[in-house]
């Protein structure tokens, strides 16, 4: 049966013109969805009892399960969202005054392997289906009606790459825009990329959504060693892929570039300045993230001190530099600590538990 969830718009008319409907019955069946929370195709009561009965036999309105729920401290929540095959991938949604901002996941796991992020370690299984990614989305959307909200701000930095998985993010993506489904501002829907090159090009083509790239050095040979995808698109392929996306948003909108704070490692003030001249051009602001840690990682968060004087340099270049605001960390649901459970298809994850196990003989 088809999930029509896996649908955005465009896809829907077509699919019901194919079989012999209006088109107008997709964006009848699109209000009751995701306006008012109606997944029984029996309750859509404007639709004639034929098509109803057509849809009851076809199609399906499928979410991920919710196998758990974690709330921190802090009032952010996180979600396990069981998929096929015993894979799960983690959602996490942040209140804040005036915004409920949710973090999605677009991959079991992750096909990269960046080594200050937890879910790399866990390896890799499969991308999601646009059902899987768009269910995120209508699962904390339902739990916020009930208090009166909903999601308002969707951010695409949960488990796995996006842009590996580009054609059902994309109809994702054009959901959480459309006005007959979520209707939030392309400037509150944000792709989060290591720097899939050829795919930054692509997505200028199809969609104006704000894009974030995940930088968090300074120059190739340290993004090597952190972001290996850089061996395959160095900051010189990157960084003219950014422009060009860049040059099509229009001049009040700009990039977002996440620099993860690493002690000892990309901390420095002389990294502060290089990066100062890398970006040099790019109308970008940047989000600066201290390191949120996790088992055998190798890794710690920089002081205090450290932090203030890496934004203060990036300030006084004429840059917009922010610093994150840690939120979850209490339920490993901060940036870099999603891991859910991945059936693995590579050998990452053995490695991982086994570099931990030495890690807590050794403590």
């Amino acid at each position: 049966m088809r999930n029509l969830f896996d649908y955005d718009r465009a896809g829907l008319e077509a699919g019901f013109q194919a079989a012999g409907h209006k088109a107008f019955r997709a964006r009848q069946i699109m209000k009751w969805v995701y306006h008012r929370g109606v997944r029984d195709f029996a309750a859509m009561t404007d639709l004639a009892k034929s098509l109803r009965a057509w849809l009851g036999e076809t199609a399906t309105l499928a979410v991920p399960e919710v196998r758990s729920r974690r709330d921190s401290v802090d009032g952010t929540i996180k979600w396990a969202m069981g998929l096929g095959q015993g894979d799960a991938v983690e959602t996490v949604l942040i209140p804040e005054a005036g915004r409920n901002t949710l973090c999605v996941s677009s991959q079991a796991g992750c096909a990269l392997d960046c080594r200050f992020c937890a879910t790399g370690k866990q390896g890799f299984n499969g991308n999601l289906t646009t059902a899987e990614i768009i269910g995120q989305v209508w699962l904390a959307n339902e739990v916020l009606k009930e208090q009166g909200g909903s999601v308002s701000n969707v951010v695409l930095m949960g488990m796995g790459e996006p842009l590996l998985n580009f054609d059902a993010v994309i109809r994702a993506v054009n959901l959480m825009m459309d006005d007959l489904a979520f209707g939030i501002s392309k400037r509150r829907v944000t792709i989060s990329t290591a720097g899939v090159v050829p795919a930054i090009y692509d997505l200028a083509e199809v969609s104006d959504v704000s894009l974030a790239v995940s930088l968090h050095a300074p120059d190739d040979a340290l993004r090597d060693e952190l972001v290996p995808i850089n061996r395959k698109y160095p900051l010189s392929e990157l960084l003219a892929a950014c422009r060009h996306y860049v040059a099509g948003l229009g001049e009040r909108r700009a990039l977002t570039v996440e620099y993860t704070l690493i002690k000892g490692v990309n901390d420095s003030l002389a990294q502060a300045k290089a990066l100062a001249r890398l970006l040099r051009g790019l109308r970008c602001k940047i989000n600066l993230i201290p390191f949120n840690p996790f088992p055998a990682s190798g890794f710690e968060r920089p002081g205090a001190g450290a932090v203030r004087a890496f934004q203060t340099a990036l300030l006084d270049a004429g840059y917009a530099a922010m610093l994150r605001t840690t939120r979850g960390d209490d339920i490993d649901a901060a940036c870099g600590q999603l891991t859910g459970a991945v059936s693995d298809r590579t050998r990452r994850q053995s490695r991982y538990l086994a570099r931990l196990q030495v890690a807590t003989h050794d403590a």
